[in-house]
């Protein structure tokens, strides 16, 4: 019964516009209010919960990653990525747009936010495509979707996210994302490189071994940030927060120092961006673990787990009614939001059901990809409508067969869980 008055709650509010942060308070003061012994000393209680929420040493890992990429995008150091990516791969067919994949990749592991990637890869290699005579709509749909690359390879914002609401590690998560990241990259690049072949796409001339070292040696610096956040994880020398850190402070040294694209001036405006995206991200992670208070206080975790377990679903029946939900949230709520109300509630019955909750954070972090792009509140599709001077209908059309792509590839994910668990399993 609860479950259900907490849900229509939630649903009212969002359906009359309500901000999804704001809908997740309310939903929680409107139950206490008029469904509970409502006191001083909840009241205390509601108020404790706001201000010590945040007090986890992973959250502190998301304004430190938003500051990075920001400098990252701001500072040139995208465009050189990108001259590197090209190189490498331009003279394939197609070979422009894997080389806007093979940047997006690079890009993601450095960024850790999805829109980033999509903006800064996207702002430069889209017109360049265009300009090369690839079609306009499957520009658009190849740097979309591969600009979700940014929330799957780590350091990734989401997975700290569903880190902090399941307590699970942030580092086992972002070694979990390694291998399903690099092989959707490669699944991206093989369907770009088959359709560019099938209707004769145009190729770039293949680069001399010296331009691909000169490239590389452009690039570096850049790369370089790649190796710290990686290595430093790895290697055990940071924890995830702690590399966060070190990141935001290489990211702005490069961008300001090395590459010069940054001017000092600038560098004010830069921290007010990324502080006006922080504040909004850790203002809708404090009302849902808000919310999260409320389902746990209520026993609901437990109730669903015990009628899951009644229903005698096995685990991959249940993994399909998770992606099936997980889809159609994906069409209304953007990614955090989503990880923030559903993770704790399915990672209780995950764990009952023998299923990794390392495992099932990267399938919920697939499925949060396949939103980005999906409208009719799909972030990437934003992004790209501006960019590419684009209706946001005909986006979502360009982005449609990718979308197809992305669906066969979470039936791998969901269903072979060596893919993600394979390297974890290893290092730990």
């Amino acid at each position: 019964m609860n479950v259900a008055l907490i849900l229509v709650i939630l649903v009212v509010l969002l359906l009359t516009g309500t901000p999804i942060s704001i809908a997740l308070g309310m939903t929680v003061l409107t139950f206490l209010a008029l469904f509970s012994s409502f006191s001083i000393d909840t009241v205390d209680i509601v108020s404790q919960r706001l201000f010590t929420g945040l007090e986890s040493f992973a959250i502190m890992a998301v304004p430190f990653f938003v500051l990075s990429g920001t400098f990252l995008t701001d500072g040139g150091i995208a465009r050189r990525i990108i001259r590197f990516a090209l190189a490498l791969v331009g003279w394939m067919h197609g070979g422009l747009a894997i080389a806007a994949i093979l940047a997006c990749t690079f890009f993601a592991t450095i960024s850790g936010s999805s829109p980033a990637t999509v903006v800064a890869i996207g702002s430069i290699m889209l017109p360049a495509m265009i300009r090369q005579g690839y079609p306009k709509r499957f520009s658009v749909g190849v740097i979309t979707t591969s600009g979700s690359l940014g929330i799957l390879i780590p350091p990734s914002i989401v997975m700290i996210i569903y880190a902090v609401s399941t307590s699970e590690s942030a580092g086992k998560l972002f070694i979990a994302g390694i291998v399903p990241g690099i092989l959707l990259a490669a699944v991206l690049m093989l369907v770009t490189y088959v359709t560019a072949r099938r209707k004769n796409f145009p190729t770039l001339p293949r680069a001399s071994g010296r331009e691909i070292w000169e490239s590389f040696k452009d690039a570096f610096w850049g790369l370089m940030l790649m190796v710290i956040v990686m290595g430093g994880i790895y290697g055990g020398i940071f924890t995830p927060t702690e590399v966060a850190a070190v990141s935001a402070v290489y990211a702005f040294i490069a961008a300001v120092f090395i590459y010069r694209g940054l001017k000092l001036r600038k560098v004010p405006k830069v921290l007010l961006s990324a502080a006006n995206t922080s504040a909004m991200l850790l203002y809708i992670i404090t009302n849902a673990i808000l919310f999260s208070f409320l389902l746990t206080s209520e026993q609901i975790p437990q109730v669903l787990s015990q009628w899951v377990v009644e229903q005698h679903l096995s685990p991959w029946m249940f993994l399909m009614a998770v992606n099936v939900a997980l889809l159609v949230a994906g069409q209304f709520m953007e990614p955090s939001s989503i990880i923030l109300i559903l993770a704790p509630l399915l990672v209780p019955i995950a764990r009952n059901l023998g299923i990794d909750p390392i495992h099932l954070g990267v399938i919920m972090t697939v499925n949060m990809e396949i939103g980005m792009i999906h409208p009719p509140v799909g972030l990437n599709l934003f992004v790209a409508s501006h960019i590419a001077k684009m209706g946001l209908t005909e986006v979502s059309i360009a982005c449609l067969p990718w979308v197809f792509v992305l669906l066969a590839y979470l039936i791998l994910i969901t269903y072979v869980p060596a893919v993600s668990l394979w390297l974890p399993t290893l290092l730990y």
